[in-house]
């Protein structure tokens, strides 16, 4: 007898579920006679005793008859012959966001989960490996178990990592911010959709550098939002392009993502007053603060804020690791409640055991020396690129190398949008991972350019990569002038 077990959960359950589904779609007739308990056992290769039970369960529902000496028969439940259904036919009509979450939503993109069969992954967002950091975190974890409430925690986060990244943010940042500021949240996504959910009604319009982090753009549209593109330059966002009206504008001041350009303080102060003006808010995504190496920083926009106008995110997905799914908003004091409440109703608070073991690590001073270590990794990889690109592509790309963060924009000089995509899909076939800056933007961007993430190979393979990305600049015709 051929039965399909899913694979979830018990194996009797399993079979339940498998010998109801036969029953009910008509493929075993009412008063067929089941297989003895050892030969199913045999061919499923399950217990007895598993098979004896799901047959009770199923006789205890109806679904099965027992006769003593003769075995299990199918009972008429009223399902003679096999019907045809559609899958699309047992759903009910779906609503206008989970319209939208679908046509936005792909999670074959998901930074690691594309191409695993790639030598060399340059995609951005693959976190930095740092064996060192697993065993450090298991400890802390088995530590803070020892003291964590097992209540429900505090919706806005547990206070102690609330007040450890107040502090933190003072003195790396410069972002001035009290405990009842900070709600901690499980990463930017989670932070924009609740910033959706307080500030936007359903065709609101919201401003996008362009070209921009694109979990944002699909957040918003999912939520009925229209995104506007604002122009961007080597000095990032351009305020006299934003337009005359928005409720709210998303900007990475500090390393406009992906080109890298850091806003001057003019700037700034431009977009303060715009948004003050026009009584909007600013998100402002600090994505990969924590990795500079080199000059000074500008403070964060929200240390100038002085109208209450921007919300500060942060996350720990690439300071630490992404599957921690830890982040955090700065709100407005006239923002406190609004946004502590809409979290409380979207998930009651994050994992309180992963928020205490975040507090022990920057209280003991761990998280700061994780640091430390990361960006002199971070700055090999990136010098291993930077070097390589120089070799091995020369003169057919053009780097912005904004001294920060976790990826390199490279414009090529001498391709079209369609060569581009040529050299992407030839890359591939030689085992190279490379992914244009095109899904970023609103508008075709003027130029072709290349989103190069160096955070998940080690220098030797990031070199080994440059190398093999001139091959392909050579093989599709864009190689370099000699």
């Amino acid at each position: 007898m051929y039965l399909d077990l899913d694979g979830q959960g018990a194996r009797y359950a399993q079979l339940i579920r498998a010998l109801k589904g036969a029953i009910l779609d008509g493929r075993v007739a009412a008063g067929a006679r089941l297989p003895a308990s050892r030969s199913l056992a045999r061919e499923l290769d399950v217990s007895r005793n598993t098979v004896l039970a799901a047959y009770e369960q199923l006789q205890a529902e109806g679904f099965l008859l027992g006769r003593v000496g003769s075995g299990s028969f199918v009972a008429n439940v009223g399902s003679a012959t096999p019907q045809k259904r559609s899958a699309n036919s047992l759903v009910a009509p779906l609503s206008s966001f989970a319209r939208r979450a679908l046509a936005n939503t792909d999670g074959r993109r998901i930074p690691g989960h594309q191409h695993s069969d790639l030598r060399y992954d340059l995609q951005y967002g693959l976190p930095l490996a740092n064996p060192l950091l697993g065993s450090v975190w298991r400890r802390e974890v088995s530590r803070a178990a020892e003291h964590v409430e097992f209540d429900y925690p505090d919706a806005q986060g547990v206070l102690a990592l609330r007040e450890q990244i107040c502090d933190y943010l003072a003195r790396r940042r410069g972002v001035p911010a009290a405990p009842e500021d900070v709600v901690i949240v499980s990463g930017t996504q989670q932070a924009f959709a609740l910033a959706a959910r307080v500030l936007l009604e359903p065709a609101d319009t919201v401003v996008l550098e362009d070209p921009h982090y694109r979990g944002a753009r699909q957040v918003f549209a999912a939520f009925g939002a229209h995104a506007r593109g604002c122009r961007v330059d080597n000095e990032g966002l351009v305020p006299a392009a934003l337009p005359s009206s928005a409720r709210l504008a998303v900007v990475t001041p500090s390393h406009q993502f992906p080109t890298g350009a850091l806003l001057p303080l003019s700037r700034r102060v431009e977009l303060l007053d715009w948004a003050s003006g026009r009584h909007a808010w600013l998100i402002e995504d600090d994505y990969d603060g924590e990795f500079r190496y080199g000059g000074r920083p500008l403070a964060a926009l929200k240390s100038l804020d002085r109208d209450g106008r921007v919300i500060y995110i942060g996350s720990f997905s690439k300071a630490l690791f992404p599957a921690l799914r830890l982040g955090y908003m700065v709100v407005p004091a006239s923002l406190r409640e609004a946004f502590s409440a809409t979290k409380w109703l979207e998930d009651r608070g994050c994992n309180a055991l992963e928020q205490a073991t975040l507090a022990r690590f920057m209280a003991d001073g761990g998280f700061e020396r994780h640091l430390r270590r990361a960006a002199v990794a971070l700055r090999a990889r990136r010098s291993a690129m930077l070097n390589g690109l120089r070799r091995h592509a020369g003169d057919a790309v053009e780097v912005v190398d904004s001294n920060a963060g976790m990826h390199l924009t490279a414009w090529l000089t001498r391709a079209s949008h369609a060569d581009c995509e040529r050299l992407v899909a030839h890359a591939r076939t030689r085992g190279l991972g490379l992914y244009t800056i095109a899904p970023y933007c609103l508008k075709q961007p003027p130029r072709p350019g290349l989103v190069l993430g160096y955070a998940g190979l080690p220098p030797a393979d990031i070199e080994a990569a440059m190398k093999l990305l001139g091959k392909c600049l050579h093989e599709t015709g864009l190689a370099p002038s000699r």
